[in-house]
């Protein structure tokens, strides 16, 4: 018996059968278009064949993910992931943004060099509910108060639209197009400027600082798509970025 947590119909909706077996799309419960779901089968069958094409969708993947730890990855890659991950939403602007984030190594550990941080939308979350936070800080004023009282967007809150937006309309939870298991052809070769160094760092710090006295987070496991590796420095490990597919409970 599977425990899933979160699972993205929008991104399971754009993996389509082959041509030779593809069957007329169709609208389902939850308002996705599928292809190869039955219009005149109740919604348990309707569910039954969500499963069914998670577990196509999911052999595909098992071909061409890598592991969120191997060096070879760029944004655009699909991924497999195994990782203590806790679940947080914003309140506020950004409370349809669910965060996974894996815990910050205290004190540092030797060989960890990549966290993992996923973003996606709190309408496809299941099972526990998310702890909501306050976040970190998106506005400040230019100079510690100026007398104009300019306010300017932090770095995290440009992270954090970046993230919102490729969540919404536009974004890859809710294209239709073919999308397929395995590499991006023409992956980019480094994060937006919206998805900065200083930004991720930054979100990452007030995230860490918002479970520093109590441990959320649990062992999941799942598929998720690149969208910025933050490489690791002298002095920080590195970053992976990604949204993901579908996040379970490891059984």
């Amino acid at each position: 018996m599977r425990e899933v947590v979160y699972l993205s119909e929008g991104k399971l909706s754009g993996f389509l059968p082959e041509p030779r077996r593809a069957l007329p799309t169709i609208k389902l419960h939850a308002g996705v278009s599928m292809a190869g779901i039955n219009v005149e089968s109740p919604a348990a069958d309707l569910d039954r064949d969500l499963l069914r094409h998670l577990k196509r969708v999911e052999k595909g993947l098992e071909r061409h993910a890598l592991s969120h730890l191997d060096p070879e990855l760029a944004p655009g890659h699909w991924v497999q992931f195994e990782a203590p991950l806790s679940w947080i939403t914003l309140r506020g602007r950004y409370q349809d943004l669910v965060l996974f984030v894996d815990p910050a190594p205290s004190p540092p550990e030797a060989g960890v060099t990549r966290r993992l941080l996923l973003h996606g939308s709190a309408r496809y979350l299941s099972g526990r509910p998310p702890v909501q936070i306050d976040g970190p800080a998106l506005t400040d004023l230019e100079g510690g108060g100026h007398s104009a009282g300019t306010l300017f967007v932090t770095q995290a809150g440009h992270v954090l639209a970046a993230l919102a937006r490729a969540q919404g309309p536009l974004g890859p939870d809710a294209q239709d197009d073919d999308t397929q298991p395995g590499p991006a052809p023409s992956p980019s070769p480094s994060p937006s400027p919206s998805l900065s160094r200083a930004g991720i760092r930054e979100l990452l710090t007030a995230l860490d600082a918002e479970s520093a006295e109590v441990s959320t987070s649990a062992l999941v496991i799942g598929y998720a798509r690149v969208s910025a590796l933050l490489p690791a420095t002298a002095t920080d490990g590195g970053c992976l970025v990604a949204s993901p597919l579908i996040v379970e409970y490891v059984s």
